[in-house]
């Protein structure tokens, strides 16, 4: 989850990971296929250098962000 709290990972492979962003009131979950190298370097960071923009969240807190009403 980022610092902020307004997006949500969950790193499917090295190559996929889906998204939850939360904005006001609205929430978007997008399925994201890293097809570049800047993508994989995303993923890279997520799964690594992860601790000056992120925190890791369990699936346990993911699954019931992504599936609440808002």
């Amino acid at each position: 989850m980022y610092l902020n709290g307004k997006s949500y990972f969950k790193i499917h492979s090295l190559s996929a990971f889906e998204e939850v962003q939360l904005i006001g009131t609205k929430k978007i979950i997008t399925l994201h296929e890293a097809k570049i190298l800047p993508d994989r370097n995303f993923i890279a960071d997520l799964l690594i250098n992860y601790a000056t923009f992120a925190v890791v969240v369990g699936e346990e807190e993911y699954e019931k962000v992504s599936s609440a009403t808002l």
